[in-house]
């Protein structure tokens, strides 16, 4: 037969894991909101949302480098995963 945790245990376990998610739900609560730009719905985009996502990544290097079209700025993330951060328009 296997012992039962005192009440007194179990309820201090019961109030911590209370605790801990109420934390949880207010951190994520107050999260900033999305600031990343999502992908552009103009002609030059448009053909990229009829792709998969890695498929459209391969051609964002072409127009988003230091001398193409639309540069990006000295701090910008790797471009490897566009679309992780540049969520396409629901």
């Amino acid at each position: 037969m296997t012992a039962t945790p005192p009440k007194r245990k179990t309820l201090l376990l019961n109030i911590v894991f209370v605790v801990v998610v109420l934390g949880l739900l207010l951190f994520l609560w107050n999260a900033p909101p999305e600031t990343t730009p999502r992908l552009p719905q103009d002609e030059n985009h448009q053909h990229f949302f009829t792709m998969d996502r890695k498929e459209a990544e391969s051609f964002c290097e072409s127009c988003h480098q230091p001398d193409g079209i639309s540069p990006l700025s000295q701090d910008h993330p790797p471009t490897y995963r566009c679309l992780f951060c540049h969520k396409r328009p629901e």
